[in-house]
């Protein structure tokens, strides 16, 4: 009965010695401890996030990943270097800074304790699909007041212009 139990204890030491070694192996520093150049979307924002932010500033711009992220030094490395900077970048974090602003400040009627969760005005509001956006204004004369050629606004003839 001592041998049949002690393959079975061997056996039990053996796979207990295996799960020890393993759990040394696991190194938890290793792990990504959140993103390190979020200035403005949270640092402990998930990955998955993080995408879904990045993929709607892609859509709403018509862009790809590299009109903000510069490509990376390194020529075999296929993602671009997400750290640098590039004034795209720099500008994408002000109009994101703005947005919160206005849909903050104009967009919070039920005085909401999580005003960055309003996405009123979005990058899509101006942008539709185009980096860089076409105003809508158009800057014509002004126009004159209706009334019959020859006429002032009111009706009544204007009077004739000063001699000189």
């Amino acid at each position: 009965m001592f041998k049949d139990n002690k393959k079975k204890i061997v056996v039990f030491l053996f796979m207990a010695v295996c799960v020890a070694v393993s759990m040394a192996a696991h190194n938890p520093e290793a792990k990504q401890q959140g993103f390190k150049d979020l200035q403005v979307l949270p640092k402990d924002i998930s990955h998955d996030s993080l995408d879904h932010v990045m993929h709607f500033f892609t859509k709403a711009l018509g862009v790809r990943c590299d009109f903000c992220h510069a490509k990376s030094k390194d020529s075999t490395q296929r993602w671009p270097d997400f750290a640098a900077d590039k004034p795209e970048k720099t500008a994408a974090r002000h109009m994101l800074v703005m947005a919160a602003e206005i849909n903050s400040k104009y967009f919070n009627w039920m005085g909401s304790t999580m005003p960055d969760t309003i996405h009123v005005v979005t990058c899509m509001t101006c942008h539709h699909g185009s980096p860089h956006p076409e105003s809508m204004v158009t800057m014509d004369p002004p126009r004159q007041p209706m009334g019959q050629p020859g006429q002032a606004a009111n009706g009544q003839t204007p009077p004739p212009p000063a001699k000189q």
